[in-house]
Formats: structure tokens, C-alpha cells, sequence
């Protein structure tokens, strides 16, 4: 379930930051099927974790999902609402699929990722570790070209998948392009200086094209989704937790999250690991 790799992911970041549940005050999952329409799927996990403390949200924005909750989970930080954010995006995408859809239901996947966020005390200048800059956009009027054809309050059903891929990738680009230009704008920073590019892994082309058009090289992309497919939510942790774990992604590296999904949302964080 969506809830039990949140759950995996988890634990895997807290043992890799060398902390325990007790540590965190906040749990943030990033995902478009949870377990149960209601209470929220980080509610679960945090209960999982044996958490009696501390609040639990999910939030939901497709494959921007992730982007979204480490800008809030940035957000609750600088705003001292919390010290330590678990942020975790989760997906198990296979339930929506429409399996006789061939032009859908095999680029899908099931995953989890999640990583630690924790207040620190810094300069104030972007040579800090942490998000340093985000960028998020949506438009709803582009709904009808990538949803899901069900939801609680329409037809009481769960639905399945519906996407004009064509169109998708017709946007995706330039709206990409859009919100890491203005990430860039925000901290000074240009292609050149990013270490690591780790965009949403919808497809090959999409993530060529974006890097093609910022100028950014292609031997500093991360891309999983020959392994992983298109896993939502969970793309960009399952690919940050790939590169930190082969040694690509150090201490004090820049590194350039970006993501679109349905909706469409869209958007782009710089962040200093």
C-alpha cells in the first residue's frame, strides 16, 4: 500500500540521518492514492512509526507532489512551526491503471522515497545548505489532459488514469523551463553551477528536452526512469536516494529538483545538500 512503502522509505531516511521518529514533528507525504480517501496516509505512517506526537499531513499535487511538500516543509520550518519535516513522497500508481489502456499502463509504477528536512542555523546567504530557492505554478484548465476519471464527490468511484501524452509533453518544457529560470533568478545561479539535476522522471524525452533547452549537461541528470518508471510523487526521492547512495550527490552539492504533473502543476526547488 501506499502507506506500508512510506512506511519503508521512512524508516530507510531516518536510519540513514541517524535519527529516531521522536525527532521529527511533522510527517508530509506527497501522494495522489492513498490508502483511504480519509484520515490522511501520513497520519497512518506517522502511527506506524510509533509517533504520539508532532502532526501529520498529506498533500496532493501529482507528480509535483514532492516539490510541493519540501517547499512546505521549508515553509513550516523558516516559519518555526516545526524543527524536523519528514517529507515522503509514496505512490502505487498500479491501482489507478486502466490495464487494457496500453498508451498508459505501461509507463506507470509503485514506489516510495522520503528525506529529512531540519532547521539549521546558517548565514542567510546561498552558499547555506537547504532549499534555497522555489518556484511552483498551476492551471487548471489543462486538467482534462492528464486526471483520473473518478473521486469520492463525482462518481464515487476511484477512476483510472486518463492522459493525451501528446499534449503532455507539448507543455511540459517550456512550463519546466518557466520555473527553474525563476528558481535561478531568485539565488543568482545559472545551468553551469548546478552539480545535480534531478528532475521528475516522467519520460526519457521530457527530461532530455528540459535539460537540452536550460543547457544543463547531460552527465549531471539523474535518471531512474529506465529502472523505476514513472512512480509520480516518488520519482524524485526514489532518484535522490539512487544518486546519494552510488556517492554522486555529496555534502554541499547544488542540486535542481523539478516536476509536472496533473492539473497541471508544475514546479522547480534549488536546493544545497
Amino acid at each position: 500500500t501506499t502507506a506500508s512503502l512510506g512506511e519503508a522509505a521512512a524508516r530507510a531516511a531516518l536510519a540513514d540521518s541517524g535519527l529516531t521518529p521522536d525527532d521529527i514533528d511533522l510527517v508530509l507525504v506527497a501522494t495522489s492514492t492513498p490508502d483511504n480517501t480519509f484520515p490522511a496516509t501520513a497520519v497512518e505512517i506517522q502511527h506506524r512509526l510509533g509517533m504520539r506526537h508532532g502532526f501529520a499531513f498529506d498533500m496532493q499535487a501529482v507528480c509535483s507532489g514532492f516539490v510541493y511538500a519540501v517547499t512546505t516543509a521549508d515553509a513550516y520550518i523558516r516559519g518555526g512551526l516545526a524543527k524536523r519535516v519528514l517529507v515522503i513522497g509514496s505512490e502505487t500508481f498500479s491501482r489507478i491503471l486502466d490495464w487494457t489502456d496500453r498508451s498508459t499502463c505501461v509507463l506507470f509504477g509503485d514506489g516510495a522515497g522520503a528525506l529529512v528536512l531540519e532547521a539549521a542555523q546558517g548565514s542567510g546567504t546561498i552558499a547555506d545548505r537547504g532549499v534555497l530557492a522555489a518556484s511552483l505554478r498551476s492551471d487548471g484548465s489543462h486538467k482534462d489532459k492528464l486526471y483520473v476519471d473518478g473521486g469520492p464527490s463525482t462518481t464515487g468511484t476511484v477512476g483510472h488514469l486518463r492522459m493525451e501524452g501528446r499534449e503532455v509533453f507539448k507543455h511540459a518544457v517550456a512550463m519546466i523551463t518557466d520555473v527553474i529560470e525563476a528558481a535561478f533568478k531568485a539565488t543568482g545561479y545559472t545551468a553551469a553551477d548546478i552539480d545535480w539535476f534531478v528532475p521528475h522522471q516522467a519520460n526519457k524525452r521530457i527530461i532530455d528536452a528540459s535539460a537540452h533547452k536550460l543547457g544543463i549537461d547531460p552527465a549531471k541528470v539523474v535518471t531512474t526512469v529506465d529502472r523505476h518508471g514513472n512512480t509520480s510523487a516518488a520519482s524524485i526521492p526514489l532518484a535522490l536516494a539512487d544518486a546519494v547512495a552510488d556517492r554522486r550527490i555529496k555534502r554541499g552539492n547544488l542540486v535542481l529538483l523539478e516536476a509536472m504533473g496533473g492539473g497541471f502543476t508544475w514546479g522547480a526547488a534549488l536546493v544545497r545538500w
